[in-house]
């Protein structure tokens, strides 16, 4: 073989090598990589400090303004003030090697929107997973998903932590009745949530 058949053949080797090993790295890494992502409930986020305002005066400011309330205003009912649990249910495993844990609670909260909240959740990474909601109670194939209908809620933040999903007003929260970690490129489940009516 000639030196220069011999340089064609590296080059024709390095041009086919990249690509395979950057799709073997995008399919494999997430086995090994785990992404934790903790999002405080909608309804906890707190009010900035007025510039200038030291912690100990806003604190005080704080409680003067709750007394006044207390003395002058008639309390809100719960429904104005709090989100309402409609559904939970715990995430499982799809199988001995797709697993799952954690608390799923859909929301409706008093602005009238409805969120689907994760907490203490462990999945399995993998590519490319999404977030779907099923009229399915309880889907183990992709069949059974694909023939019930679902919708996404987009690509999962990260396989461990408390996160937040909203649901889009496109879909009707009490027709929800599980929730699926979905690989979308394999068509794979990874983990199933049953949610079960709190109302």
């Amino acid at each position: 073989m000639s030196l220069l058949t011999r340089k064609s053949v590296l080059i024709i080797l390095v041009v086919v090598a990249i690509p395979v090993l950057a799709f073997a790295w995008w399919l494999l890494s997430p086995l090994f990589l785990n992404t934790t992502v903790n999002e405080e409930f909608p309804l906890s986020a707190t009010a900035d400090m007025p510039e200038g305002v030291s912690q100990e005066e806003a604190e005080d400011i704080m409680e003067g303004m709750a007394k006044i309330n207390m003395e002058a205003a008639e309390p809100m009912p719960d429904t104005m003030t709090e989100a309402r649990v409609l559904a939970s249910g715990k995430f499982r495993d799809a199988d001995s090697f797709h697993k799952g844990s954690g608390d799923v609670n859909l929301y409706r909260l008093p602005s009238g929107d409805a969120v689907l909240r994760f907490e203490d959740l462990s999945v399995t990474n993998g590519p490319d997973l999404h977030v779907l909601v099923s009229t399915h109670p309880d889907p183990m194939t992709k069949g059974e998903l694909r023939d019930a209908g679902y919708s996404t809620l987009g690509q999962l933040k990260g396989n461990r932590g408390d996160q937040n999903y909203e649901i889009p007003s496109s879909v009707d929260p009490d027709t929800i009745s599980s929730v699926i970690i979905y690989c979308m490129p394999f068509h794979v489940i990874f983990s199933v949530a049953p949610l079960f009516d709190q109302g």
